[in-house]
């Protein structure tokens, strides 16, 4: 074999390795992203059928947009919040006028949530005394 022949064998050979060792770095990434992604969705829709059963027991969450509580029990639920039946008290015309679904309610405090026809039950609750109070489990 050429001297000049070995060479480019060598120069081949060398570009294979490379070729599997960014191949397998690759792939690694990808695991890493693929865990991360999974663990992030995890995490912020994990009350989702907790959410849902609340939403099934006829449970509503009076609140308002600028209301710091509010925001509070929003964020307990994470993403799957939006499974929460919510009602927003704030007027367009003036965030601090209810609107008259919440004055028919009786809601004066925020955030207030009513089970079924009992009164609004004023305050932040914890997903564990929501939990209690529906019968829904926690995951």
């Amino acid at each position: 074999m050429s001297e000049e022949r070995r060479k480019r064998q060598q120069t081949r050979q060398d570009e294979g390795s490379k070729t599997k060792k960014i191949l397998s770095c690759a792939i690694v990434i990808a695991l890493f992203v693929a865990a991360y992604m999974g663990g992030h969705y995890y995490k912020n829709h994990k009350y989702d059928s907790f959410a849902k059963c609340i939403a099934s027991k006829n449970v509503r969450m009076y609140g308002l947009y600028w209301c710091p509580h509010c925001a509070d029990q929003k964020r307990e639920f994470g993403a799957s919040f939006r499974y929460v039946p919510y009602i927003e008290c704030a007027s367009e015309a003036d965030p601090h006028e209810l609107t008259p679904t919440c004055k028919a309610a009786g809601v004066k405090l925020f955030p207030s949530w009513q089970f079924g026809a009992d009164p609004p039950k004023e305050g932040v609750l914890s997903l564990q005394d929501l939990s209690q109070k529906t019968g829904c489990s926690l995951p």
